[in-house]
């Protein structure tokens, strides 16, 4: 069955989860016989943004490329998922428009939840000067305003968050029901504990 390509980007603070449920949602998607390409911000940088900052200027050209490959992939039937934190919203919005098919999950967490989740101690190097324009503290986060999504990963676990992502995705008729209006398939479930896990989430 031929399906249509379409981008499910994530966008949230760093450490909110949006690696984990873009993982997960792949899987799923994957077991449902789509085609899909996680483009997570971090290596993104590493790869297509290689020598960008983080001045507003440097950000937005980041994502607008995430967004140009995102564009590349849905046009070609795939689903591209997008992770990355994105945080000014006129250019999510422009992204949205340059590619159409376009579903926006904002992962959102506490600010103090995630201080006490961070391992690397970034967000208490950033409040205390060592990190200079990191986003959530000395750097701005502007939420969406009207998401298709809204996961709080501080009150969800991983699996809740990403069933209520594929059901949004199945009401918006981007992806097929599960067999016999399961949540998810055995498969499936299989899927997304062997990317939680890969992940260390279990």
């Amino acid at each position: 069955m031929e399906h249509n390509g379409f981008t499910l980007w994530f966008t949230g603070l760093s450490g909110a989860g949006k690696t984990t449920l873009a993982r997960g949602a792949e899987a799923i998607l994957r077991e449902r016989g789509m085609k899909g390409e996680v483009l997570d911000g971090d290596i993104i940088r590493q790869n297509l943004s290689k020598g960008l900052g983080f001045s507003k200027e440097d950000r937005d050209a980041n994502i607008k490329r995430i967004g140009f490959v995102c564009k590349l992939l849905t046009r070609n039937g795939v689903v591209a998922v997008g992770s990355a934190i994105s945080p000014y919203r006129a250019v999510r919005d422009f992204v949205r428009q340059e590619i159409g098919n376009f579903v926006e999950v904002y992962v959102k967490c506490p600010l103090d939840i995630l201080i006490e989740r961070d391992v690397k101690g970034l967000y208490k190097k950033a409040l205390s000067g060592e990190i200079k324009n990191f986003t959530g503290s000395s750097d701005p986060y502007e939420e969406p305003l009207n998401p298709e999504v809204v996961v709080d990963t501080s009150l969800e676990r991983p699996e809740e968050s990403i069933a209520k992502i594929i059901a949004r995705l199945e009401e918006l008729e981007y992806v097929p029901p599960a067999p016999q209006g399961e949540v998810y398939s055995a498969e499936e479930l299989k899927a997304v504990e062997g990317r939680l896990h890969e992940l260390g989430y279990i």
